[in-house]
């Protein structure tokens, strides 16, 4: 089983309450307005501040464009 693109529609960043998108490739939800990124374990979402990493500007740049 995949995580389920359609719970985007429905969860959101717990910082700043914005839109998350979901990174395939590193298995994770962005949020760009919070600069964080969290991560999928076993299909859920941990969205944990604590266990969230910081984006680079890079990443931010990339997610932004």
């Amino acid at each position: 089983m995949a995580f389920d693109t359609k719970l985007l529609e429905i969860i959101a960043c717990p910082v700043c309450k914005g839109k998350l998108r979901f990174d395939k490739d590193n298995n994770e939800l962005i949020s760009t307005a919070a600069k964080l990124a969290y991560p999928v374990k076993d299909d859920i979402p941990v969205l944990l501040e604590n266990e969230a990493r910081e984006l680079s500007l890079d990443e931010v740049e990339k997610w932004n464009s």
